[in-house]
């Protein structure tokens, strides 16, 4: 590959699109992020009864990983 006159190298397609696919993805986290944090600010934090343990969320994440399923999700 060669540099452009900016001094970037260009991307092949299948390179480019692969990090468009990426970009779009932490795009969409993002806004969940966000709309979970206007929630928050909205309505306050979550009884702490109705909510599920960070070592149990662990806990299952691993034991998917272990399993092949490797979908990311937000708890």
């Amino acid at each position: 590959m060669t540099s452009n006159q900016s001094g970037r190298t260009p991307l092949d397609t299948e390179a480019a699109d692969s990090l468009r696919a990426l970009a779009q993805d932490e795009r969409g986290k993002a806004e969940e992020l966000a709309a979970f944090l206007e929630d928050v600010a909205e309505n306050g934090l979550p009884d702490p009864e109705t909510c599920t343990p960070w070592a149990q969320l662990r806990e299952q994440r691993l034991a998917e990983l272990a399993s092949g399923q490797t979908e990311q999700r937000v708890a």
